[in-house]
């Protein structure tokens, strides 16, 4: 379980970076392009959370 406290964000980044993958190779460019930014939000998101944590 620790695991996936410490690594979900890295996981989700990932996934969206696949569904994106997925979405321009079926033809979708513009969908598959702005799912394409959400990795780079998550892991920003979830590096402003963790600097903000007090441990």
């Amino acid at each position: 379980m620790k695991f996936l406290e410490k690594y979900y964000p890295i996981i989700l980044a990932f996934l969206s970076f696949l569904y994106s993958v997925y979405l321009w190779f079926t033809g979708n460019e513009l969908e598959g392009i702005y799912v394409g930014l959400w990795p780079i939000t998550i892991l920003g998101f979830a590096i402003a959370i963790r600097q903000r944590r007090k441990n």
